[in-house]
């Protein structure tokens, strides 16, 4: 008996320590610092690569795909909400 109890507290255990890993991550996913770090990230080798090919303006032009992944992530969770009540709440 006691044996069977100390499973079910290790299970227990393993499950709670499961959920602060995929709280963590869903905070990581959602986060305004890991979505401005992409963005300058992004900003940054784009503004790289323009530079190389010599591109005018290519400070400028750097804007355009680190604006675009900022847009596309925002639109995300609507778009999620739409599928999921679309094909999962019928």
């Amino acid at each position: 008996m006691e044996e069977r109890l100390e499973k079910i507290e290790q299970e227990i255990k393993t499950i709670n320590e499961r959920n602060k890993r995929v709280e963590a991550d869903k905070a990581w996913e959602t986060s305004l610092f890991r979505l401005f770090s992409v963005a300058l990230i992004t900003y940054l080798v784009a503004t790289f690569l323009l530079y190389i090919v010599d591109t005018e303006q290519y400070l400028l032009g750097a804007l355009v795909p680190a604006a675009g992944f900022i847009l596309s992530v925002q639109t995300l969770p609507s778009l999620k909400r739409w599928w999921i009540e679309r094909f999962f709440r019928k």
